[in-house]
């Protein structure tokens, strides 16, 4: 893996910042927050310069039970390209379930969700991966994810879990420190026996982040400093073998660009290597030998059919419970549960209102309040832009809000949207006509 140095993750909001700063090496950016044909001037200055732009995916959901959904595949190795990048990135987690795989309707997420450490899990993971490796014009890097909720019945921890995933699929990793402590956290997770037991030569380059704890509860925030435990990970990590590349994650609440460039400073010097350490050794060759069978996959796959089937049910019952208010399945903690449902809803009313901005400006203080009515009935199933539409006919329909100015304003939105008036009649027919209008529309 090519030396990547202190990168930062590249924003909007700190996008001029960013080309100030010295000694950034490269740059990752949220894939499905640019297009190809109309990259941010920003990026194209960066890369003019010589600075390395990563595509980093949230969406693909390769810890799903479904087969990679081949259009964000499309997209994915698009950005790649585009960017001339050396490789690009997704995470270990499924965002979506439900539909015909379980006869159920289609659920979204909206968040990275943790897949079970089972061997049903882990053999549909590995198709999943070789299916997007086989469609990716670069190499493809995985990262571990924060979680609030653990699945009853695990098979395998964390380290034994990717070990296995980069020897069967010759995939590489990124390794999210602050997510090491998360776990550590709100699992009781050990980080040091996660860094043990990872297959360390198979790194692509680290995360570093910030958080909070509240009520006992570590929320992986991106949106604060980066605190000390976080810290002395990464230098545990850098003692075992030198990373290619770390980089600084900080989505929001962003702060001066001098306290950026501090907190850049720290972690440059909690990546310092310490030596290499012999943990990667006998990673090193795990590695080797799946990569020297082409991945490893033709070699170690197994048939995935009833396991896609089983993970699937599962997930569906897991998103189900955490978005639709249906039972929390037996094994999970409940309290957990409702944390990181009420998490859930309150991403989704603030992702609505960054993606359709003019609605907190039209629903005034209200918007909070009345998303979070409708998102406690209505789960997402069509991604957060689908989202807001479907919440401003909803509205609509049910004479809202009361002060006509106000829903004049919110019909003229939705009509400039949807190409046709919400049906006031709740009948089926009318239903299914505004899905089936809104579903070619979008």
């Amino acid at each position: 893996m090519r030396r990547l140095g202190t990168g930062i993750g590249w924003r909007p909001e700190i996008a001029d910042a960013v080309e100030r700063m010295p000694g950034i090496g490269w740059v990752e950016v949220v894939a499905e927050n640019v297009c190809p044909g109309h990259l941010p001037e920003s990026l194209l200055r960066l890369r003019e310069r010589g600075v390395t732009v990563i595509p980093h995916g949230v969406s693909l959901g390769l810890g799903g039970a479904d087969r990679p959904d081949e259009g964000r595949l499309t997209a994915l190795a698009e950005r790649a390209e585009a960017l001339g990048s050396p490789l690009v990135t997704e995470h270990i987690a499924f965002v979506r379930a439900g539909g015909a795989l379980t006869v159920s309707p289609p659920l979204e997420a909206g968040h990275l969700l943790p897949v079970p450490r089972t061997r049903d899990a882990l053999d549909v993971l590995c198709e999943n991966v070789r299916i997007a490796q086989d469609a990716l014009p670069v190499p493809l890097a995985l990262e571990n994810i924060a979680a609030l909720l653990s699945w009853p019945g695990e098979e395998l921890t964390e380290g034994q879990f990717l070990s296995e995933l980069v020897e069967r699929t010759g995939v590489r990793l990124l390794i999210d420190v602050a997510n090491l402590h998360t776990n550590h956290v709100n699992r009781g997770e050990d980080p040091a026996e996660a860094l043990a037991a990872l297959p360390l030569e198979a790194i692509a380059y680290v995360h570093v982040a910030g958080g909070f704890e509240r009520d006992g509860v570590w929320h992986d925030s991106h949106a604060h400093p980066v605190p000390r435990p976080v810290l002395d990970i990464l230098t545990d990590l850098a003692s075992r073998t030198a990373p290619p590349g770390v980089l600084l994650e900080r989505d929001d609440n962003f702060p001066e660009p001098a306290e950026l460039e501090r907190e850049l400073t720290l972690i440059r010097e909690a990546a310092t290597p310490c030596g290499t350490g012999s943990a990667g050794g006998g990673a090193g060759s795990a590695v080797g030998r799946a990569r020297s069978v082409g991945g490893g996959v033709g070699l170690l796959a197994r048939p995935v059919a009833g396991a896609r089937e089983r993970v699937g049910v599962a997930q569906a019952a897991v998103l189900s419970s955490l978005v639709a208010g249906t039972p929390v399945p037996e094994g999970f903690d409940r309290a957990r549960m409702r944390v990181q449902a009420r998490a859930l809803a309150a991403k989704r009313a603030d992702v609505v209102a960054k993606v359709a901005p003019e609605l907190p400006v039209i629903l005034g203080t209200g918007y909070r309040a009345l998303f979070l009515e409708y998102a406690r009935e209505r789960p997402m199933s069509g991604g957060y832009r689908r989202d807001a539409l479907d919440f401003a006919g909803h509205l609509l329909r049910a004479g809202r809000p009361e002060e006509a100015g106000a829903r004049r304003e919110l019909r003229e939105w939705w009509l400039d949207r949807a190409g046709a008036a919400p049906r006031p009649s709740g009948g089926r027919l009318a239903r299914t006509a505004r899905r089936v209008l809104l579903r070619h529309r979008g």
